[in-house]
């Protein structure tokens, strides 16, 4: 995924955060806010420690990535994807099928 499709700057976050909306599976958390003048679709991931150890944050970090990378992006939203605790494990038993199936789960209970 290209730079500039991800959320990077802290206030962006916060932005994200306070005033976008929010929904939730077992997995993730997905907050997302519509943006002015936005052409793109950003993304921004949060993998918390209590997801596992750096390396395993990195690796799930990298291959949400390349999920996120195959969807279509709807112009001028902000994505932020929490991760919640079990996912780390339940991705690298499950495989990268079954992480793009959870991720379209979270995508489909929001309506932007």
């Amino acid at each position: 995924m290209e730079r500039r499709y991800r959320l990077s700057r802290s206030r962006d976050f916060d932005t994200v955060y306070r005033h976008g909306r929010s929904t939730s599976t077992r997995f993730f958390t997905l907050y997302v806010f519509p943006r002015e003048g936005g052409a793109e679709a950003r993304l921004g991931l949060a993998i918390p420690k209590s997801v596992g150890t750096a390396v395993k944050r990195n690796r799930l970090k990298r291959t949400l990535r390349e999920v996120w990378r195959t969807k279509e992006r709807t112009g001028g939203l902000d994505f932020v994807l929490v991760a919640r605790p079990g996912l780390a494990e339940a991705a690298e038993s499950n495989g990268f099928s079954w992480l793009i199936e959870r991720v379209d789960e979270v995508i489909g209970k929001t309506n932007p």
